[in-house]
């Protein structure tokens, strides 16, 4: 029973994630997430029978039945990890509300990461309908942020949320006097807002310091490569996209929890 309903979280996470890909294509464009249907790029509408998350990229071997083109791989990685990150949450949560939380949380998460990669932009509808989502969802499950009461999860989300996007704000701001320079957007305010709705200031505090250290890991080697091996064609990137390294912080509190902050502290 366990594992046919691992299963059942994997597929329907398949499922979500061939959702989430429309989201990111479509929510920069300004175009709705609902209709038309799915299309190739030259316009041609995709069946159903092609249209399967995963297998039909595998089958198709990346590119497009109708006209040829390339499939970004993109659309497998999307539908993959949001599968694998919704049979781990079928695996911690401790009731179905949970799990419907945790996936949303990570729904919201892949798509704002995905989107800052390819545009370094961060959406306001997107990140306010998370932060609503992040106050309204715990009080179904009071649990979720450890509390007996929908009251308390209600006064932990608000207080998640203030301190998600103070602490963020503060970062901002002294980047900004050390480097002369904007070291992080607005956006990225906004969103740990919607981080600390979800999974409240301790939550908000590990995904922070853990995305400045997966970034800071990301960005020495680049570093090392331009100033001690001196290698004249490589150009240092001016900037990099934060919200990714945020998601994988957010992501393992929801998932490894307390656990992880006794592991480290």
């Amino acid at each position: 029973m366990v594992n046919a309903a691992s299963a059942y979280a994997f597929v329907l996470g398949a499922c979500v994630g061939s959702f989430l890909n429309v989201c990111i294509c479509r929510i920069p464009a300004g175009q709705s997430v609902m209709f038309p249907r799915s299309r190739c790029e030259c316009g041609t509408p995709i069946p159903f029978w092609l249209n399967i998350p995963i297998l039909s990229w595998l089958f198709l071997r990346g590119r497009a039945r109708c006209c040829g083109r390339r499939i970004s791989a993109r659309y497998l990685v999307v539908e993959l990890l949001t599968a694998v990150l919704f049979s781990a949450m079928f695996a911690v949560a401790q009731s179905t509300v949970d799990f419907a939380i945790g996936c949303t949380f990570f729904s919201l998460f892949l798509v704002a990461a995905f989107i800052d990669i390819d545009r370094m932009e961060i959406y306001d509808a997107m990140v306010i309908g998370g932060v609503l989502a992040g106050i309204i969802l715990p009080l179904l499950s009071p649990s979720w942020h450890g509390e007996q009461s929908a009251p308390m999860a209600l006064f932990d989300s608000l207080c998640g949320m203030c301190f998600g996007s103070g602490l963020m704000f503060w970062i901002a701001a002294f980047g900004e006097m050390a480097f002369k320079r904007e070291a992080i957007g607005g956006g990225d305010v906004k969103l740990m807002g919607m981080v600390g709705a979800f999974i409240g200031w301790k939550g908000c505090l590990f995904a922070v310091f853990g995305g400045c250290l997966l970034s800071s890991m990301a960005v020495l080697p680049l570093l090392f490569a331009w100033k001690i091996l001196h290698w004249k064609d490589f150009k240092l990137p001016s900037e990099i996209p934060f919200v990714p390294f945020l998601a994988v912080g957010g992501i393992a509190y929801v998932l490894l929890g307390q656990n992880l902050l006794n592991l480290l502290f």
